[in-house]
């Protein structure tokens, strides 16, 4: 091993010693063979040589072999997947400089797959070093996936501020993404992309040979993984940033070794995203983080708070009777579907003694009361109607239900699974086009790209409400299933001790889907409580997507992106 490798591989086994609990990750560095890649001209780091332009683009880049697309090409797609995404590039009010002047970065990518102890799966790791990397103030921006996004899910919150700065910046997919694999065709995905050739998958799920496969079934990662991927994702931001210095020590051996002394590692999150550089803050024993910046982060505080899978279940079953009820409801659904909706979901909560009036009006703002008794505040009830047109609790639900109870592909928890729908939502087998795709294009959570979510305890009038209903008992219930789950959540609890001196955390007022009374005001009130220091933002009339607030309905609201933007550059300033 030379030296510049070896001591890349030293400062990886101590910055990772003292997570989870003091279990060592790897003697070696997180990636001990990275694969390095070249981005220059018409294919850099900061949009894949599409620009602004084609980045508004509805239409996603095409390719010259349907069934066999190159690895640029994919990348090219996934970057404008997840910018459109998680930016909001259609006002420009979410872009701020980039509106007018969107700059074309060249440099080099250095990637590859890492496990951690114990745990099933391997996970992605990728590092852009821009060529006009900034050796004078030698910074790395360390950040994670949005939601269960691929492995540039968050290029629009850290690529999008470090590299134009001339910062590296280093990616974990946090044991999420989307290597989707088909289980009529037994094919994952490879390391750049692709589902033909040689190679480690990046998701290769195991289930019995004996076991009887249901037709047509998709295994996403963050679902069927068994390793409840959450409870680490504090480990896997850790595990970036040292992968991040070794980039940064191969692509600049002259100016070696880069070293947490040395490089100022800021770590940025957003969502999902957010709650793991929060963790990774908690665990950071060896100082490796100089800042944090958290927006909207899904973080579930020590002896408060609500974690996402209690009150994304309980909105599930109520939310949509509550609509016609939300004076101040956001308009994404035509109001006969919204009454329609709200109709069926009344009656079933009625018939089940979950709500006593008797007619459709009253139930519906029965059921509006009692999200607001448990804590909802109107402000997020507001976007209810938007949860409801991307059936967002019941995608989460299903996919978090599987993760917490580490239930793998041939063990589906309330009868949940995934593939491809017909339009008549019977399951069909994928083409080979439609695979080729999966992992540039989808979301890392169904529904997506043709994937929907199989309920096969459907039934009724109201076909979701049986699954629902089972997914809710297991936040209440005994059983030995219900028990594994919340020791699942268990995990992801954090400590509000953050070891990391700056963080910063910031959050939309009007969150619907990550509500701030449920994480982060509680998160940032016990880490005040345990006498540590926190900058915490309010940020009035902002939501959770960015994405959305091009819809004329949403014009009420300002993007989040700006802010996490002005929190990094006084970051670096520090």
């Amino acid at each position: 091993m030379n030296p510049i490798r070896a001591s890349s591989a030293m400062l990886a086994a101590l910055v990772l010693s003292g997570c989870g609990g003091g279990r060592m990750v790897s003697e070696e560095s997180p990636v001990a063979v990275p694969h390095v890649s070249v981005h220059r001209g018409s294919d850099d780091l900061f949009s894949a040589g599409l620009g602004l332009e084609g980045l508004r683009n509805a239409v996603a880049p095409a390719v010259a072999n349907a069934e066999a697309p190159t690895s640029a090409e994919l990348r090219r797609r996934a970057f404008h997947t997840n910018w459109r995404g998680i930016a909001d590039l259609a006002t420009g009010r979410g872009l701020g400089d980039w509106a007018t002047k969107f700059p074309n970065v060249p440099g080099r990518e250095w990637s590859g797959f890492a496990t951690l102890p114990g745990r099933n799966q391997p996970h992605r790791l990728l590092v852009q070093v821009p060529d006009d990397f900034d050796s004078a103030q030698r910074c790395l921006v360390v950040t994670a996936s949005s939601g269960s996004r691929g492995i540039y899910g968050a290029i629009a919150v850290a690529g999008a501020w470090g590299l134009p700065k001339g910062c590296a910046v280093a990616y974990t997919d946090k044991g999420a993404g989307t290597g989707f694999y088909d289980i009529d065709h037994i094919e994952g995905v490879l390391l750049d992309g692709r589902r033909t050739g040689d190679g480690q998958f990046d998701f290769a799920p195991s289930f019995p040979a004996s076991m009887t496969r249901p037709p047509h079934r998709v295994a996403l990662k963050h679902a069927h993984s068994a390793d409840n991927p959450e409870a680490d994702w504090g480990r896997h931001v850790l595990q970036a940033a040292a992968f991040g210095l070794q980039a940064l020590n191969d692509a600049f051996p002259a100016q070696a070794p880069f070293t947490r002394a040395n490089t100022r590692v800021i770590a940025v999150g957003l969502s999902n995203a957010g709650g793991a550089v929060l963790r990774a803050a908690e665990l950071d024993e060896h100082g490796m983080l100089d800042a944090v910046v958290a927006a909207a982060p899904n973080i579930l505080a020590p002896a408060s708070g609500r974690t996402l899978f209690d009150y994304g279940t309980e909105a599930a079953l109520y939310s949509p009777c509550a609509l016609p009820a939300i004076s101040t409801a956001v308009a994404m659904l035509p109001p006969a579907a919204r009454d329609a909706i709200s109709r069926q979901r009344c009656a079933s909560l009625h018939q089940v003694g979950l709500l006593t009036s008797g007619d459709a009006a009253a139930q519906s703002k029965e059921a509006l009361d009692y999200l607001l008794a448990q804590g909802w505040s109107s402000k997020a009830i507001a976007l209810s109607e938007q949860s409801a047109a991307f059936d967002l609790w019941r995608a989460l639900g299903a996919t978090y239900a599987q993760s917490y109870a580490r239930a793998g592909i041939d063990d589906p928890v309330c009868g949940y699974g995934f593939a491809m729908l017909a339009a008549d939502g019977s399951t069909r087998a994928s083409t080979a086009a439609e695979r080729a795709l999966w992992w540039s294009d989808a979301s890392g959570i169904a529904p997506t790209i043709g994937i929907g979510i199989v309920d096969t305890m459907a039934a009724g009038t109201d076909p979701a409400f049986p699954a629902l209903m089972c997914l809710r008992k297991l936040w209440s219930g005994d059983d030995a299933l219900a028990l594994k789950l919340r020791a699942g959540i268990a995990e992801t609890r954090a400590t509000a001790r953050p070891l990391c001196a700056s963080v910063h955390v910031l959050h939309g007022v009007d969150d619907g889907l990550i509500p701030i009374d449920f994480s982060s005001r509680p998160y940032v009130r016990a880490v005040r409580d345990n006498g540590h220091e926190i900058t915490y933002t309010e940020v009035p009339d902002a939501q959770h997507f960015d994405a959305f607030v091009a819809f004329p309905t949403m014009s009420r609201y300002q993007p989040l992106l700006p802010h996490v933007y002005r929190a990094l550059d006084a970051a670096l300033k520090m």
